[in-house]
């Protein structure tokens, strides 16, 4: 059976690639002395695997990774020592073994948040109201498999549910959407605002997420 972690990462952290965030954890699991399971063949390595890879830039309190943890060591054990060998922005909150297939992650929460440090335009609320509420949004994104590098897509029936917050300076989107199979990037939304709206494109947009879900709506570990 396989272990896993529940993980945050913030701040300057942000910024850590995928492929730099798993050596990151090959070597702080090494660090930390805590013994896990390595791939098999001529070059074995520390085996870690995270699942719903981040965006660089965005924030997570709800990060998952996979991996196999070794005898000698207990779980309750795993998160203290682990985030006392990684950067700043990295924190482990728990350490447990994994129950659930990763396929039955299903949806995922984040806050989209729009920043005006100027003032937010009134009519901007509206706006995106407005482009939430169509039947249908098709955008076009990038796409390996795709001979022209790129594919259409229809946002909304991607999107489980979501509600909008409005502040003098911000609007902040909760919005819970497809994680998998296909998922949905939420700076899809942004692009697609920006295009429709040009007028009422915010200074700057944080992407934090903020927990991932089954197929219930109920928390995944």
């Amino acid at each position: 059976m396989a272990d896993r972690l529940l993980f945050s990462k913030v701040g300057r952290a942000r910024f850590i690639s995928h492929l730099d965030l798993m050596r990151t954890f090959q070597r702080a699991f090494a660090r930390a002395g805590i013994p896990i399971k390595h791939t098999e063949g001529f070059h074995p390595h520390p085996f870690v695997s995270i699942a719903l890879p981040l965006s660089v830039g965005y924030s997570s309190q709800c990060e998952i990774l996979e991996f196999g943890l070794l005898e000698g060591t207990s779980h309750e054990e795993v998160p203290a020592r682990l985030t006392a060998a990684m950067p700043e922005g990295i924190l482990v909150h728990q350490c447990y073994p994994a129950q659930r297939k990763l396929k039955e992650l299903a949806f995922v929460n984040y806050i989209v948040n729009f920043e005006y440090p100027e003032g937010r335009p009134q009519a901007g609320e509206h706006a995106l109201l407005e482009l939430l509420h169509q039947d249908s949004l098709v955008v076009e994104k990038r796409s390996n498999k795709a001979k022209s590098g790129f594919t259409q897509v229809d946002l909304i029936p991607l999107i489980r549910s979501w509600s909008l917050e409005c502040q003098s300076d911000a609007m902040a989107l909760d919005i819970v959407v497809a994680a998998q199979n296909p998922g949905l990037n939420p700076e899809l939304i942004r692009g697609a605002f920006c295009q429709r709206y040009p007028q009422f494109a915010p200074d700057l947009v944080t992407f934090h997420r903020r927990e991932v879900l089954d197929g219930e709506g109920n928390p995944f570990r």
